[in-house]
């Protein structure tokens, strides 16, 4: 199924978000609002989308030249309502097809609804037709309404509406499809005679009727599909409409969820079956994981790859490569360009910045590894700091393969550390150490006898001091 021209409204001011960004911008489950309509619009392979933008406009195209290149923004300076923005879209055009029309602030709307809708509108070949649903609390939408044949007759505004119109729970979804031609010659009709003082779009389906065009009121199943957002409750609500829709597809196709009610997953994640995800978890962005994974619980993953049998545990990852059965955590922080081979491990309390670690490495805790390499089958002591900052450049730290680093090393970069070495626990290494050596890096110990019954008489260190002589 291909549409001629597909027209996104996204203009508003969005006023009562009461944010800065335009409403269209906000997110949920990965997307901006608007996102999540162009997803649902590509279902339908679009010849032409359009897209009229009007607050916060330099932010709003910014966006859609990074998420929908060959899109074109038409600006709408004054709002002048729904109608006025369809005729500016169709300002130099002539579609001959079918013209595809909707908001910009629906993102539950899906694919598969706008496809159902086209097709029940192009075999009805009906100049026009409306999406419409069953609202249990209508209030806020347009009314269908409908002629004794159960037929559209128009759609009712509610600012317009008479009382008994206001009972009417069938509402407009804001989503038209229709002939191109017959689109552009009726919108030139239509007058702002109405309490917004604006040119609806809906005025158009009345033109069209009486002139004896055929016109059709497609019902869809699910009301919340059509839920639009206009401030940060609706916003919350669809949020939650959307993660329970994703977490039950991907159970579904094979993913343990044990908590879907906290378990939060991006529309953009990919998930292979038999991976179970823990209570409290978060997986996001661009995300991948492989089959036999284990995450959580309370983790959260953004734009990360994460493989087979793999296990995450109490932690967080950013834009992070997690090997076949490598182990992370639990409290463990993974930044940007963290890389752990297979069988790897990343403890209590790591952080890892711009760090590959080999195949059966080990950090196993407590550690920071910044701007580093590890080879094979290493394994960094507890409290062990790649030091990589000179207050001014970071610097790289190669530890090569079978390293054994002793607990408490400072290893201060740029260092190497090659196959085979050691470091002694405690030391501070500022010189490469050579293959099969032991780096040792710390000064001789002296104990000053007496020192604190003559620093620190009459403390309690002090008092223990001299119960330990006389014991003696």
């Amino acid at each position: 199924m291909a549409v001629e021209t597909v027209i996104i409204l996204a203009a508003g001011d969005g006023t009562r978000m009461k944010s800065r960004q335009a409403k269209v911008l906000h997110s949920v489950a990965g997307r901006s609002l608007l996102g999540h309509v162009l997803a649902a619009v590509n279902h339908v392979n679009p010849h032409n989308i359009r897209i009229v933008v009007g607050a916060n406009r330099t932010s709003v195209e910014a966006h859609i030249a990074d998420i929908s290149p060959s899109t074109t923004t038409v600006f709408q300076e004054v709002r002048g309502g729904t109608g006025h923005a369809t005729q500016l879209a169709l300002a130099d055009r002539a579609p001959a097809g079918t013209v595809l029309v909707l908001a910009g602030d629906t993102p539950m709307l899906t694919g598969q609804s706008l496809e159902a809708f086209l097709a029940a509108h192009n075999e009805g070949n009906f100049a026009a037709s409306v999406l419409t649903a069953e609202h249990p609390e209508p209030t806020g939408y347009g009314r269908i309404i409908r002629d004794d044949n159960d037929e559209l007759l128009r759609i009712v505004e509610e600012r317009d509406a008479t009382e008994d119109q206001k009972f009417i729970a069938e509402i407009n979804s804001g989503v038209y499809a229709f002939d191109g031609a017959k689109l552009v010659s009726a919108i030139g009709q239509i007058n702002n005679s109405n309490a917004q003082g604006e040119l609806y779009l809906t005025d158009v389906i009345g033109i069209l009727k009486s002139a004896g065009e055929s016109i059709a009121a497609i019902m869809l199943e699910d009301f919340t599909e059509i839920l639009g957002v206009n401030d940060r409750v609706q916003l919350a609500e669809s949020a939650a409409l959307l993660r329970d829709r994703i977490n039950d597809q991907w159970m579904r196709d094979g993913v343990t969820i044990v908590d879907p009610t906290t378990t939060w997953i991006d529309a953009t994640v990919v998930l292979a079956n038999d991976v179970t995800i823990h209570p409290g978890s978060a997986i996001l962005g661009t995300t991948t994981i492989a089959t036999g994974a284990v995450i959580g619980p309370r983790t959260t993953l953004t734009n990360c790859v994460v493989k087979e049998g793999a296990s995450v545990l109490e932690s967080l990852a950013v834009d992070t490569i997690i090997g076949e059965s490598a182990t992370v955590g639990p409290f463990t922080y993974l930044r940007s360009g963290t890389v752990l081979g297979d069988s790897s491990k990343a403890g209590a309390f790591v952080e890892m910045k711009n760090a590959t670690v080999g195949t059966g490495s080990k950090v196993p805790h407590l550690s920071y590894v910044g701007d580093a390499t590890i080879g094979e089958g290493s394994n960094i002591g507890a409290a062990t700091i790649f030091v990589n900052y000179d207050g001014v450049d970071k610097h790289h730290t190669t530890v090569g393969d079978h390293v054994r680093i002793g607990s408490d090393t400072m290893l201060v970069a740029p260092v190497s550390i090659g196959d085979g070495a050691y470091t002694a626990a405690g030391s501070v290494i500022t010189e490469n150490v050579p293959a099969g050596a032991i780096g040792v890096g710390r000064a001789k110990q002296r104990n000053v006898i007496g020192w604190v019954l003559r620093k620190r008489a009459g403390s309690k260190s002090a008092q223990a001091a001299e119960a330990s002589q006389t014991k003696g």
